[in-house]
């Protein structure tokens, strides 16, 4: 199965972590959204992101050293919907820019939010904003 997805993740405490080629970012004690695509398969892409034991290659590999996982979202479908997803989270949470998106024009594909709640409901209206 191909699709998008959304990780939320827990950061119980503030940390600085070098990410590739963007640096060092400082993220604060908080919640995230990340948005991904899997085209090549969704449950395997998800897989990989719970494995602790990978290869550092994309941004959220960074972020998933120090961050918890504490819910998928996933968004099944052919067609590359990654981006749509971004924005619309864009106009409801804060984004860290760059991250998860040197590959496309968007601003950023994390977002953050100290509440839990809110979070998981700006993920649920971007999702039926779609």
């Amino acid at each position: 199965m191909k699709g998008a997805y959304v990780l939320i993740l827990r950061l119980e405490r503030p940390v600085t972590i070098r990410v590739g080629a963007l640096g060092e970012i400082r993220f604060e004690a908080g919640n995230y959204a990340y948005v991904g695509s899997a085209l090549g398969g969704l449950e395997q892409r998800i897989a990989r992101h719970l494995r602790a034991d990978k290869r550092r290659h994309w941004h959220i590999d960074y972020l998933l050293e120090h961050a918890q996982v504490i819910d998928v979202v996933r968004v099944p479908g052919a067609e590359r919907k990654e981006c749509a997803i971004a924005r619309e989270l864009a106009a409801r949470l804060d984004g860290i820019p760059g991250f998860g998106c040197s590959d496309c024009a968007c601003p950023s594909h994390l977002f953050v939010h100290v509440d839990t709640n809110r979070l998981r409901a700006a993920v649920a209206e971007a999702l039926g904003a779609m």
